[in-house]
């Protein structure tokens, strides 16, 4: 389910297709991928590196990159999905806390699209831990968490909130992932 309701696009969570409602949410656009796309740059990540899987009765479910049944994909996945749409990945090196991150650029001429989180969650009353993809972007002038587990997508009042949550993010042993508009 999407909602629109403020302006922003906003995918709620299905199954384990986080990585999927994150890259919907960042684009703003509701097929800007969807599972065919994302379950076919996996399968040619396997093909592109041939004997690097070892066949077992469960690699009909969990392959190298995802889980066909509920998604789950990889960073991977994420990276080929991002430089399909020409945008480039930078990884944020954590001893630079976020205040080395130009927030503050104006929309249309910043490098900076957006950030992808991933980062560690507990599900099911504590019992399963495994990790969450999640969105950020800048939207006419205000960053948005667009966390697909949120109800709707939560503004940040201004970029020393959004700093706070992304230090947060380091501190819990997240991964903040720089998405660029070009690639360098």
């Amino acid at each position: 389910m999407a909602r629109e309701d403020c302006g922003v696009y906003h995918e709620r969570q299905k199954l384990q297709l986080c990585l999927l409602h994150a890259l919907n949410n960042l684009f703003q656009e509701k097929d800007a991928f969807t599972r065919a796309n994302l379950n076919a740059i996996a399968e040619k990540l396997v093909r592109d590196v041939p004997n690097q899987e070892t066949w077992t009765p469960l690699s009909i479910v969990f392959k190298p990159h995802h889980n066909t049944v509920t998604g789950n994909y990889d960073i991977n996945v994420l990276i080929s999905a991002l430089e399909e749409k020409g945008k480039s990945v930078v990884w944020h090196d954590h001893r630079n806390g976020a205040f080395s991150i130009d927030l503050d650029g104006p929309d249309h001429t910043c490098k900076l699209m957006g950030i992808v989180l991933n980062v560690s969650v507990r599900r099911f009353g504590g019992i399963w831990k495994s990790r969450h993809w999640v969105a950020l972007r800048k939207i006419d002038g205000l960053w948005y968490n667009l966390d697909s587990d949120l109800p709707d997508p939560h503004p940040f009042k201004d970029t020393d909130e959004l700093r706070q949550f992304l230090d947060h993010v380091i501190n819990d042993n997240g991964e903040i992932l720089l998405v660029m508009n070009d690639r360098n």
